[in-house]
């Protein structure tokens, strides 16, 4: 397996992300989107979950596709970004039809940011017009680090981020992870310069410094968010998508399998204090040769991804002011 040409989820041909972020506010919002719908689910691990529209991702609802996928700062707040992105989408007239209205399915979930540093004195929701103006910067070249959904976000003792990766399979299928990483736990091993995920790091994308060969790594106490940061105050979000054709129970399968991809780049993951949540979604270009093979492949590789867009994602966080974390560059540039 290789990574795709640009690294990125939108190697899955057709897709587009796009970010939109309030300095000010340390927040911002990310939106996944296609020409056309796309088959969907869903897999929630953690313990403290903030979503919209998931009931209808299970393989036995009616719905078969959705329009776009949104990942949001915010947490309830944030939730409002979806309405920004149907409405954009009912613009444009996508949307499943009921009685001559498009209606658009946009399912979305949110991380905790509002004890980042942000101005949080708005007098008026901000995350519907970030959800619009995300769809409105919707392509297939998109920033990660300090980005839409990761703008504010923050691990156990570094600054969070947007990120994504890519990987490309022997049968031509390519697998693509996106997430905003705000976890309760740490994306590095103690110290904060090597990376978790430093074993499934292709070509330097997270500075090539290799795994922590420290003895007895695993023993040592690991840290995590301050009191600051309590209960409500993370969560890792992400989406995978693959140009396969994937029912919705083999997209539920494939994001179950993608959460060991979490739980292989943050330590601890899936806490009670997390909302880890993974959407997955199939374009359906290639036809599966061996299912279960394919199925079981497609599952590996989005761990894979997602462990290394977690490391990207935090790797490419760029400072600003006010922010209450260091950012993993700052700390090791």
């Amino acid at each position: 397996m290789r990574p795709g040409t640009k690294n990125l989820i939108t190697d899955v041909a057709g897709l587009r992300v796009g970010n939109a972020r309030d300095a000010a506010l340390k927040s911002g919002t990310t939106v996944l989107t296609a020409d056309r719908p796309f088959v969907a689910s869903v897999d929630v691990m953690g313990g403290a979950p903030g979503t919209r529209e998931t009931d209808l991702l299970a393989p036995d609802k009616s719905v078969a596709m959705v329009d776009a996928l949104v990942l949001s700062g915010g947490s309830a707040f944030g939730l409002d970004a979806a309405s920004g992105v149907t409405d954009a989408l009912r613009d444009v007239g996508r949307g499943f039809p009921v009685g001559g209205i498009q209606v658009p399915l946009v399912p979305a979930a949110i991380l905790f940011d509002l004890v980042n540093g942000g101005d949080k004195s708005w007098t008026q929701n901000p995350y519907n017009a970030l959800g619009r103006a995300a769809f409105d910067a919707a392509s297939d070249e998109f920033e990660l680090g300090t980005a839409g959904a990761g703008t504010g976000a923050t691990s156990a003792t570094l600054k969070g981020g947007l990120g994504s990766a890519s990987l490309v399979l022997p049968s031509g299928i390519t697998v693509g992870a996106l997430v905003a990483v705000n976890p309760f736990g740490a994306v590095t091993t103690p110290g904060e310069r090597h990376f978790w995920a430093a074993q499934f790091e292709l070509q330097g994308e997270f500075g090539g410094l290799g795994p922590d060969v420290t003895p007895d790594i695993a023993s040592r106490r690991l840290p995590v968010k301050s009191d600051m940061f309590n209960a409500r105050g993370n969560t890792t979000i992400a989406i995978i998508a693959t140009d396969a054709k994937l029912s919705k129970a083999q997209c539920k399968r494939i994001a179950a399998a993608a959460q060991d991809g979490i739980g292989r780049a943050i330590v601890p993951a899936h806490t009670p204090m997390d909302g880890d949540l993974v959407f997955a979604l199939a374009t359906g270009v290639h036809e599966l040769s061996d299912c279960s093979m394919d199925v079981m492949e497609i599952g590996h590789a989005a761990a894979l991804c997602l462990s290394r867009a977690i490391a990207r994602g935090v790797y490419a966080a760029e400072p600003a002011p006010g922010d209450l974390f260091p950012t993993w560059q700052g700390r090791n540039g």
